[in-house]
């Protein structure tokens, strides 16, 4: 190693003394990026978005990236942020439940980069970049797609009731947003559409999305809105077992269960990480803003690619004059307020 150091001096003196003139200033090191997540990844959707986008910050950029998953325990939280700080650059992080400790790190690593992902967090040195996702606006035609079903019943086994359900992880804003804004499509729709909905106080339990999804559809609902992470998988094997509908969330999941999930909620956590590490390369990048990806951006939409073709072309066509009325400001949805 010191022969290497020796060498490498010895060809910049000589480089300098040949070009007779200073030397051009070496180009900055690699940068390493972490992403720090509350989860874990395997849930073909919220986390796992993210993880793409690192993937293509690796392949684009050269860079070093690792992630650190906490798994939903709380221990984990502040060993994290201080490994993730030690080690990168730049960091990406999904704070749910630590948000104070990422306001603390943030202050204490004011060289660092961190950008907070899916909630607003702001620190006292006004370092920190959030990236808030509309989910309101995509929700609300999630809920749209939902009202128009139900009230189909051309559509193979749907009933006459209408009643849509929902199935979220546990209770809290972000999950709050999605179901308060979901209704609110569906009664755009129709005021008479009742919206039953349920809360697992689990993230990663499958057999729990499957059970209160079971329990809507006994309840009367054709179909249901998965916002549960890993355990919503349990929400679309209980659609394709029932011979019945969903709605998937984060990623494009209608392929899971052909057929049966008739549409996704996409939020692109990937794009936000691979936009947000462009702006840090090119110099335009700014800390301490509030990024707002809604439809416009495309950081949320909906999705019928891979749906099996089972909705009608009425509900496609009435979803995206509807996604044109909410980008073009026709339409004003609600944003939910805790």
């Amino acid at each position: 190693m010191k022969k290497i150091v020796m060498l490498f001096t010895i060809f910049t003196i000589l480089a300098v003394a040949v070009g007779g003139c200073t030397p051009k200033p070496a180009a900055p090191q690699l940068q390493k990026v972490v992403y720090v997540i509350n989860g874990s990844l395997g849930d073909n959707a919220f986390y796992d978005s993210g993880q793409l986008g690192m993937e293509k910050l690796k392949k684009q950029y050269g860079v070093e990236i690792r992630t650190i998953e906490c798994g939903f325990d709380s221990a984990q939280y502040e060993p994290s942020l201080e490994a993730a700080a030690g080690y990168a650059d730049v960091i990406f992080v999904i704070s749910y439940g630590f948000e104070d400790l990422v306001k603390e790190y943030a202050d204490k690593f004011p060289n660092k980069i961190f950008v907070n992902l899916d909630t607003v967090v702001q620190n006292d040195k006004k370092t920190i970049t959030s990236v808030d996702f509309i989910e309101e606006e995509a929700s609300f035609l999630a809920g749209v797609v939902a009202a128009m079903l139900t009230k189909d019943t051309s559509i193979k086994n749907v009933n006459d009731k209408l009643i849509i359900g929902a199935v979220g992880g546990d209770k809290d804003p972000v999950i709050d947003a999605f179901m308060f804004a979901y209704e609110n499509g569906a009664k755009y729709i129709d005021p008479g559409i009742v919206m039953e909905r349920k809360y697992l106080g689990d993230w990663e339990d499958t057999a729990k999305g499957k059970q209160a999804t079971l329990q809507l559809y006994d309840m009367g609902a054709d179909i249901v809105f998965q916002i549960a992470a890993a355990a919503g998988m349990g929400v679309l094997q209980a659609s394709g077992e029932r011979d019945l509908y969903s709605i998937g969330v984060d990623t494009n999941q209608n392929n899971i269960v052909p057929g049966h999930v008739v549409t996704s909620v996409t939020k692109d956590i990937g794009m936000a990480i691979t936009n947000i590490f462009a702006t840090i390369k090119d110099g335009s990048y700014k800390p301490g803003q509030v990024l707002n990806y809604g439809l416009a951006v495309k950081g949320m939409d909906v999705t019928f690619e891979g749906n099996g073709n089972v909705l009608p072309q009425a509900i496609v066509d009435k979803v995206n004059d509807v996604r044109k009325q909410i980008i073009d400001g026709a339409l004003k949805v609600e944003i939910y307020k805790p």
